[in-house]
């Protein structure tokens, strides 16, 4: 098998990223943008190690669950987000499940079925958080939008059918802005220029909106001129904050924050919870799946009103402070400092008295605060980043021995990862699935655990 080369042949199963799986003469090759089923035309991109990579050329035979998802959105073949978008939805549904079900069975050494699927009653438009990258390319041109998948080339991007509507209007509008005045941006290839990258988010409920413009220097051309034009144009902006990253990195935002219009932050609601969200906050992307994925955390706790709980990897505090009312004492512990003093806020702001929170990695904290302060946990909510769980962290849990973990996940191989090291103490109970990035290939479970009666 060559680069270049091409085949016919059929397509036998979807990977964990939805790409399609064919074999040939042994070779496992790996197609994006193909469903289990079908018969394709495609050609070999790479082959090592008897695993190639290959790009369809033509759908011979299509599956019954395939959808033309090129025909509203001009960059689905080129950007890297909807990767699922020629699936019917309810089949990327059963895809999903069936992929947390095979990691978690290979992990444990024994079925693990999922409960429940909770799906979006419509899955568009459903992003409160825009990130784009602005740069030129190599003739000099502007562009702004999403990069390809597995690069750093920019697809422009002027109508995303996950992303909030208003804030898409609002990016169209200030890139117009920037490319009318040829205000500079950034050069990522020399690590020069000014504007990198524009990050707006809305409150689903208040129809707040938070734009933070992020550059490579500290001054940026026609900067008042610009806030003026657009907060003129969206009464819905309340903030604009500048933030610096003068580094060559892939990450996106820097440490400083200037503030350039507004207080810095505005409001949303989960549920009756007030939260305050400023540049730097971790909040979930899609609010209209976050109080039902917290409802079923909460629902799979099921709490008393005489808990003590802790909160691990906590942000700013969002499931902590929307179980409070139903528990007497919460713990929380997040790494981000800016994180946790918005969690007090968030706690002040909702009239919480019943918690207090901490910051530092949890894996150092937790053992130190349990030993300090003689306090163990009956309910433990889990919700770290996708590398998941450090396991001192869980070591430490297996020792005080919560009666119960909710483990809130968006990564299936490390969430299976981890549960096996729980498995020794504590049984799974309940496994469910939330759709929070609808068309993509992200997972998010919830999972609940108790301590096994005979330990």
């Amino acid at each position: 098998m060559k680069k270049n080369e091409e085949y016919i042949t059929s397509i036998i199963d979807n990977g964990f990223q939805g790409e399609g799986i064919a074999k040939i003469d042994d070779i496992t090759v790996f197609v994006p943008n193909c469903i289990k089923g079908e018969k394709v035309k495609l050609k070999i991109l790479k082959e090592k190690n008897n695993i190639a990579y290959g790009k369809v050329i033509e759908v011979i035979e299509r599956s019954e669950n395939r959808v033309d998802g090129s025909i509203d959105c001009e960059t689905f073949f080129k950007c890297g987000g909807c990767t699922l978008r020629h699936m019917k939805y309810d089949y990327t549904i059963e895809m999903k499940k069936n992929a947390v079900q095979t990691t978690l069975r290979k992990a444990l050494n024994k079925d693990i079925i999922v409960d429940e699927v909770i799906k979006m009653d419509n899955p568009f438009n459903y992003r409160n958080k825009l990130q784009y990258p602005i740069g030129i390319d190599k003739n000099g041109n502007y562009k702004m939008g999403v990069y390809t998948s597995r690069t750093h080339d920019i697809v422009e991007t002027q109508n995303c059918f996950i992303q909030n509507e208003l804030i898409q209007k609002i990016a169209n509008d200030i890139f117009a802005f920037i490319k009318q005045e040829r205000i500079v941006v950034y050069n990522e290839k020399d690590n020069t220029g000014g504007i990198r990258h524009l990050i707006i988010r809305i409150g689903k409920k208040t129809n707040e909106v938070l734009v933070t413009i992020v550059t490579n220097t500290e001054k940026i051309g026609k900067e008042k001129e610009l806030v003026s034009y657009i907060t003129n144009k969206y009464s819905e902006i309340k903030t604009i904050v500048k933030n610096v990253n003068n580094k060559n990195t892939n990450v996106i935002l820097g440490n400083k924050n200037i503030v350039l219009y507004g207080n810095g932050y505005i409001y949303d609601y989960i549920g009756e919870f007030k939260f305050k969200i400023s540049a730097m906050s971790f909040y979930q992307v899609n609010p209209v799946q976050t109080e039902k994925l917290y409802a079923k955390a909460i629902e799979y706790a099921d709490l008393s009103g005489d808990e003590i709980v802790f909160d691990l990897y906590c942000g700013i505090g969002t499931i902590g402070i929307c179980a409070s009312k139903k528990i007497k004492k919460l713990y929380g512990i997040e790494t981000i400092s800016e994180a946790i003093e918005d969690a007090k806020e968030n706690a002040r702001l909702n009239n919480i008295n019943n918690a207090d929170f901490f910051v530092g990695d949890v894996e150092k904290i937790l053992p130190e605060f349990i030993m300090q302060n003689n306090i163990k946990p009956d309910v433990v909510f889990l919700d770290p980043p996708r590398k998941g769980c450090d396991k001192k962290a869980l070591d430490t849990l297996l020792q005080i021995k919560p009666k119960k973990i909710v483990y809130i996940s968006c990564n299936p191989a490390t969430l299976a990862r981890d549960l096996k090291l729980l498995s020794e103490k504590y049984e799974i109970r309940k496994v469910a699935i939330c759709d929070m990035f609808p068309y993509t290939s992200h997972i998010e479970c919830v999972t609940v655990l108790c301590l096994k009666e005979k330990i």
